[in-house]
């Protein structure tokens, strides 16, 4: 089976065929399971579910640890369960990696850190990058940036340094949703 690398992170591909919701809801259940080792209760952590989870759509969790805001998301699989298959394994990779004492509780949250509307900014980041918002390839992501740098370097003739600053930004906030 092929694997796949996410922030860090390598895990056999995951194909889910048969009972998209029942599995989504398996995935929610487990993610909740990881995080309450923490000491989270469900009430402390949001996972939506998309009623079809053979949809293609992101899948994404968010909670509070110590009055601030952690999120994941992924969006690179071809449905909605298997990414949230991801977003579980990933969840539980780094919560078993803080609980054996492999990371910090401010690494934990370092990884896990974002914005309250990370999903308005991601948006507005493919918008700047003007590629369709669906778009999830890195190598996509990375050309539209390079193309739209370099057309706005600061050191060129016709350069812009706050629209490249701009340009930066969402390369750095797309980057870091899809690595």
């Amino acid at each position: 089976m092929a694997k796949i690398k996410v922030k860090g992170h390598e895990f056999e591909a995951v194909a889910i065929n048969d009972s998209f919701n029942r599995r989504a809801v398996q995935f929610r259940n487990n993610i909740l399971a990881s995080l309450r080792k923490l000491g989270l209760t469900p009430d402390d952590v949001e996972i939506e579910i998309e009623p079809n989870g053979i949809k293609k759509a992101p899948a994404s969790a968010s909670w509070y640890i110590d009055n601030r805001h952690l999120h994941y998301s992924h969006r690179s699989m071809g449905r909605y369960v298997e990414n949230l298959c991801i977003v579980f394994k990933v969840i539980d990779h780094e919560v078993t990696a803080l609980l054996e004492g492999r990371i910090t509780l401010e690494e934990f949250i370092s990884e896990f850190s974002e914005d309250v509307n990370v999903a308005k900014k991601r948006k507005e980041a493919r918008t700047t990058l003007g590629i369709d918002h669906e778009v999830n390839d890195l190598n996509v992501i990375d050309k539209a940036y390079k193309d739209l740098a370099k057309k706005h370097h600061p050191d060129t003739e016709n350069g812009d340094i706050e629209k490249f600053k701009e340009i930066n930004h969402a390369h750095k906030v797309l980057k870091r949703e899809l690595t």
